[in-house]
């Protein structure tokens, strides 16, 4: 008997009974539903793209600031370097024994190969046209053998990483000569 009996289940609002005009009421309550749908779609695509751009973004702030890092320790080295160099160079020949003198060059070119092992390279300036992204004009100097511009001796060495520059090179850049406008007057006119 049980098995025939019926079931009852108790009635909800939506279980009730369907008024006319509730159709309408159902398609309000599904745009709005599909509006919702789609307002919330759009969120999480914008929350997605501004999460990726945050990941590129903090990427790239990784990046530079290892590199930054890499130029400060860098230059650090060119400057033990640069003591290095300039240390051998005042050394007379006579002066230590020549192993000494040779172990010390033995240390620079190391050091000259840990460098070039990350990609630091020297700055070739002697001889080329001055470049304002590359050397520093530390003197003007006439000269008639030379075209105006032309570098004609470097003070202090610089050096790149890859194509970007750690340190200017100090550079003398030769200059034309100043014309006299004839005006002057020697002792030999004056006489």
């Amino acid at each position: 008997m049980e098995e025939n009996e019926k079931r009852e289940v108790p009635e909800t609002e939506s279980d009730g009974p369907v008024e006319a005009g509730s159709d309408s009421d159902i398609n309000d309550q599904l745009d709005e539903a599909l509006r919702e749908k789609d307002q919330f779609r759009a969120m999480a695509q914008r929350a997605q793209a501004d999460l990726v751009n945050y990941r590129r973004r903090a990427s790239e702030e990784l990046g530079e600031t290892r590199r930054s890092a890499t130029s400060h320790l860098l230059l650090k080295v060119i400057s033990v370097v640069d003591d290095l160099e300039r240390a051998i160079g005042m050394i007379p020949d006579e002066a230590v024994a020549p192993g000494w003198l040779e172990g010390l060059r033995l240390v620079e070119r190391k050091l000259q190969s840990v460098l070039e092992s990350e990609g630091v390279a020297k700055i070739e300036a002697e001889g080329l046209p001055f470049e304002p992204r590359e050397h520093e004009a530390v003197l003007y100097q006439e000269s008639l053998d030379s075209v105006e511009g032309t570098v004609l001796q470097v003070i202090r060495e610089g050096y790149k990483l890859h194509e970007r520059v750690l340190r200017a090179a100090q550079v003398t850049v030769s200059k034309a000569p100043e014309q006299s406008d004839g005006t002057e007057t020697t002792k030999e006119q004056e006489s």
